[in-house]
């Protein structure tokens, strides 16, 4: 019998990536093509949903060229986008605008008001500080500012639901997005109709996608056009897909209770499941009922800015290193590696965006102390590492808090191209950092969801067991986990210190 793959989309905040697999979780072939993001204010950022599906184009041509694969015997796709990327559009999936993607937190002052509320729903932030990236905070910032616009949306939607759209002519609303940010209930009623009009959106809920679905669900085949624009067949069946992070469990293999997933990126992401339902204010959100698999939950926290402040760095401050052997990243990982833990007295607090969890404070920004004119980029490259690693740890102690231990973790994304970075994750934090054998973990998540679309195997459990592996486990280096830790309780000292100070001058400049 002639081989038969699947493909996997992966529309990260940089671009949108292809993988084409085999039914072992295999990758035969992956592919690129990069998107711009407009920041026309701090704390803004938007794209163009036509950037999206041209460039998905580009990468699934891309894709079929470098594999020599008859689109034919691709039997089935899935996809995972960002979350929080909200669209306003028309029935026919014509954009009213640019999407408001999911690092874009202008919509602090709504935000503040919603979280205001104390509605009993806000037990999925921990009924604390609502974070501005999420689905109503944006809605209703749309709704006050561009109400010419809101009103004439027929749909009210995330980049998933417009995705579903473009490929399949249905609308739905999977549970991977609705459950982790649009305070989808699924226990208890769905929406939860009084929140939404206590916050004045109440008439948001008819513009959502009314069909609502699970990832991996089989939503039929590919349009005809579709199929045409992106050169694959139309027999080609299409899973339902969602959000990029909790589509990356599938491909780090975290299906059930017991471990934690550590996704990484421009943001970093940090779950896992649970059967209990238990909800405090912890510093952490969820858990969230069914957005992976049904009958668990998720417990989430994550960093707004992590990947995307390394990038930034390179971007802007190492433009005469690309030139040299293993381009920018190879020079500062080599040089970062001879310097000790601590980068000789720099500490970054990893807020470029503000502050996802613990503290859920968009007003916070990056900050880069103890500079000296002794400092190198090598320097600066560390410190950032390690100030994202901080990031994370303090995260994961609101998990420990929380009854939710954090011992092992399974990586995959960006972090896992740079033995460094991994490195400090597991010193910082002191834990084992599994790397799957196919870092792409959201990309190969998407393959796997597809598999399930398609029929070929029966549940998570069984899809896991054929397609994810693991390549290397990295452990903590005891003396560096001790330097680590006095500077991290300097690190988790900063945001009650500084962090009205910042709240204030962050406000002089807001727009």
């Amino acid at each position: 019998m002639k081989q038969k793959y699947v493909m996997g989309f992966d529309s990260g905040t940089g671009g949108m990536r292809v993988g084409i697999y085999d039914m072992e979780g295999h990758e035969i072939v992956f592919a690129s093509t990069e998107y711009p993001t407009r920041h026309e204010h701090p704390g803004w950022a938007e794209q163009s949903p036509a950037d999206w599906w041209n460039c998905l184009a580009a990468s699934t041509h891309k894709a079929l060229e470098l594999s020599g694969i008859d689109k034919e015997d691709i039997i089935a796709l899935s996809y995972d986008v960002t979350c929080c990327s909200v669209m306003l559009c028309m029935n026919d999936g014509t954009p009213l605008r640019d999407c408001l993607i999911w690092m874009d937190v202008r919509a602090a002052e709504e935000a503040a008001f919603i979280a205001s509320t104390k509605h009993p729903i806000l037990k999925f932030n921990g009924y604390g500080n609502v974070s501005a990236e999420w689905m109503p905070c944006k809605a209703l910032w749309l709704k006050k500012h561009e109400p010419e616009n809101y009103n004439k949306a027929e749909k009210v939607c995330e980049c998933a639901d417009w995705i579903t759209y473009k490929l399949t002519g249905r609308w739905t609303a999977n549970l991977s997005n609705i459950a982790v940010r649009w305070y989808y209930d699924a226990p208890n009623g769905g929406f939860p109709v009084d929140f939404y009009e206590q916050i004045g959106l109440g008439d948001v809920l008819a513009k959502f996608p009314q069909e609502i679905t699970h990832l991996g669900d089989n939503l039929g085949t590919l349009t005809p056009e579709a199929a045409e624009f992106l050169g694959l067949s139309p027999n080609t069946i299409v899973g339902q897909g969602g959000v990029d992070a909790y589509i990356g469990n599938f491909g780090l293999g975290v299906v059930k209770p017991g471990k934690v997933a550590l996704i990484t990126g421009s943001s970093h992401l940090i779950m896992g499941l649970t059967d209990q339902y238990t909800y405090s204010k912890n510093g952490i959100f969820g858990p969230f009922p069914d957005c992976i698999r049904k009958g668990y939950g998720v417990v989430e926290g994550g960093q707004t800015s992590s990947g995307s402040i390394v990038s930034w760095f390179k971007r802007n401050f190492c433009k005469d290193l690309e030139d040299q052997p293993g381009g920018a990243y190879g020079v500062l990982n080599r040089e970062a590696a001879k310097l000790e833990p601590g980068s000789d007295g720099l500490l970054v607090l990893d807020w470029w965006q503000g502050n996802r969890t613990p503290y859920t404070d968009p007003s916070v920004r990056g900050t880069i102390y103890g500079l000296s004119l002794g400092h190198t980029q090598a320097h600066l490259f560390r410190a950032i590492m390690e100030g994202v690693a901080y990031g994370t740890e303090n995260v994961f102690q609101s998990f420990r808090k929380a009854g939710f231990p954090v011992n092992e973790i399974c990586m995959g994304g960006g972090t896992t191209n740079s033995d460094l970075f991994m490195q400090i994750h597991a010193d910082v934090s002191n834990v084992v950092v599994n790397v799957p054998e196919n870092p792409q973990s959201c990309t190969l998540g998407s393959a796997i969801l597809a598999t399930l679309a398609a029929g070929i195997y029966k549940d998570p459990d069984e899809a896991v067991a054929h397609m994810v592996r693991y390549a290397k486990s990295i452990k903590p280096i005891p003396e560096n986990h001790e330097k680590y830790k006095k500077i991290f309780a300097q690190y988790q000292k900063a945001y009650d210190e500084w962090g009205s100070w910042m709240r204030e001058t962050s406000a002089l400049n807001e727009k």
